[in-house]
């Protein structure tokens, strides 16, 4: 896992799969999973997430 501890930024969207390891926009990795499936399954997930967070905030 990534050094750095600080919290996922919008611009860090959408994040990658790359085999196990799960990357930022930029090609920072930020976490390492166990197979690449559950790295894929992940990265969508966090992305879903966010783009859930951005229209929530649009909606309001």
């Amino acid at each position: 896992m990534s050094a750095s501890k600080k919290p996922l930024r919008p611009e860090d969207f959408p994040v990658n799969a790359e085999g196990r390891k799960i990357k930022k926009q930029d090609g920072m990795p930020i976490a390492d999973a166990e197979d690449p499936a559950v790295a894929e399954d992940v990265a969508e997930r966090l992305n879903d997430d966010e783009a859930r967070r951005e229209e929530d905030k649009w909606s309001a």
